[in-house]
């Protein structure tokens, strides 16, 4: 069995999976903090699954883009979890599991475009082939008329994630395929991480990182009155 986490956006999901299949899985977009919400969460589906850390083969975490904040809260708790119960780590690259949930949703996708919401009309974005074949490296993009029209020309795309739908209205080439309510889940995640593990694609606990893609900017909330 191997435990999976997934906090790189507003919803805080986990699931159990075996040999590349869900077995058990809880989600919620949480009106709390990740930090609140996580652990709770995962003793909550063990006790559902009868099932104790020591039947555990590996922990998967989501390792980004996404969230500064949540991802941070992910790892630290897979790695929490892996270290104490001396369990391999594996990570699963968030617009991989989006990718995975695009093709689950429409059978006739051959190309997906996984979308994480960030400032504006950027996204955080990539092109995956059906096969797992990386088109367009992960990369920070501003969405405008022109985007992936290139690739639109070679073969229709389907979008998915939560940064899709601000783009519905601007990329409007009949090529592309808008899917809603995609978005990374710790449910997709089983064969992703089953298949990782299968090859020893794990990390190091004690160094690996998230993946941020940018750097943190931290911002001064509107309504904070600095007393001077």
């Amino acid at each position: 069995m191997i435990l999976s986490i997934e906090t790189s956006t507003d919803v805080c999901s986990v699931a159990l999976s075996e040999a590349g299949h869900t077995l058990f899985a809880d989600e919620r977009t949480t009106d709390v903090r990740h930090a609140s919400a996580l652990t709770p969460m995962i003793q909550a589906l063990m006790k559902k699954a009868s099932s104790r850390f020591q039947d555990l083969e590996a922990v998967a975490v989501s390792s980004g883009p996404g969230s500064y904040t949540g991802l941070r809260i992910g790892v630290s708790t897979a790695k929490g979890i892996a270290y104490a119960h001396r369990l391999p780590l594996i990570a699963v690259p968030t617009l991989s599991i989006i990718a995975h949930a695009i093709f689950a949703a429409d059978p006739s996708a051959t190309v997906a475009c996984p979308m994480i919401d960030a400032r504006r009309m950027e996204v955080y974005t990539s092109l995956i082939s059906r096969d797992g074949q990386i088109l367009l490296p992960t990369q920070a993009k501003i969405i405008d008329t022109t985007s992936f029209g290139t690739n639109l020309a070679n073969s229709p795309i389907s979008f998915g994630g939560n940064g899709a739908s601000k783009c519905r209205s601007v990329i409007t080439s009949p090529r592309a395929h808008f899917l809603d309510d995609i978005y990374p889940r710790a449910a997709d995640m089983a064969s992703l991480a089953f298949n990782r593990l299968q090859a020893s694609l794990t990390e190091s606990i004690a160094y690996f990182e998230p993946f941020y893609l940018k750097d943190f900017v931290a911002t001064t909330p509107r309504n904070k009155v600095l007393n001077v």
